[in-house]
């Protein structure tokens, strides 16, 4: 217990740029302390100390902000960071090196016996304020975002957000079509700030109307040059320019307008 008890808190200088000394995590760090209480009171559990383990888990709770039921199965290097209002329930089993911040719920859908509260598997990371429920499995390596209502199994290696959760996936700016970044700076879109780090289905609905708007613009640009060549000057005239006021999100529509 001891050994696992200094990998756990040697796994916070890992994951916590703030964490400077031994002495410091183990006096000040409410994760850490909740996890050693809950290593008792698993203990206790495990050999029918239901009631003790019961006891163990409510001073810790008291203690710490963060509650963990004495029957929820942890592994090694365990990290709860901030750790206020951090719920597990019974049957959570979690793995190796997995890292939860505030707020997260590892919770059930019902109210039967058996297994109803989630498996992390090694690896996951679970953003402040999500919540993670029923008898479903997070993939090893998952991130699950801040705030996210997870209720369905997540494959090893995915990201999640949103409520309810779904899977995006990672696509980096530098693997996208030049045109379509051109064209859409030149409409004001700013097609990777909305979806090159971190795109959800929305920015895929979004990129896939600015890829058919700017093969519209290309053929625009055929049929006038056609019409050039025929004596016409219709395409020399500008078009209007889009408004600052409409590339900017989240402002009102101006006065008059419906």
């Amino acid at each position: 217990m001891l050994e696992q008890l200094r990998e756990d808190i040697q796994s916070v200088f890992a994951r916590d740029p703030a964490a400077r000394t031994t002495l410091e995590v183990v006096l000040t760090y409410p994760g850490v302390h909740a996890l050693i209480f809950h290593r008792m009171a698993h203990a206790l559990w495990r050999t029918e100390f239901k009631l003790t383990a019961r006891l163990v888990s409510a001073f810790a709770r008291w203690l710490t902000g963060i509650e963990i039921h004495p029957g929820a199965t942890i592994g090694k290097r365990f990290f709860i960071d901030h750790g206020m209002g951090v719920v597990i329930g019974e049957t959570a089993e979690i793995g190796d090196d997995v890292t939860v911040y505030h707020g997260v719920t590892l919770g059930g859908t019902t109210w039967n016996k058996g297994k109803r509260h989630p498996t992390l598997e090694n690896g996951v990371v679970i953003g402040a304020g999500a919540k993670v429920l029923g008898p479903i499995t997070v993939g090893a390596g998952a991130r699950i975002g801040s705030n996210s209502v997870v209720t369905k199994t997540i494959p090893p290696g995915a990201t999640v957000v949103g409520i309810p959760g779904r899977i995006i996936v990672r696509e980096q700016a530098a693997d996208m079509d030049p045109g379509r970044k051109a064209f859409a700076e030149k409409i004001g879109f700013d097609a990777y700030g909305v979806g090159g780090d971190m795109p959800d289905p929305v920015a895929r609905a979004i990129h896939g109307l600015v890829d058919h708007a700017h093969a519209m613009d290309q053929r625009v640009d055929e049929m006038c040059e056609a019409l050039r060549k025929l004596g016409s000057d219709y395409c020399d005239r500008k078009p209007p320019e889009l408004k600052d006021d409409l590339l900017e999100t989240g402002d009102a529509p101006p006065a008059g307008n419906s």
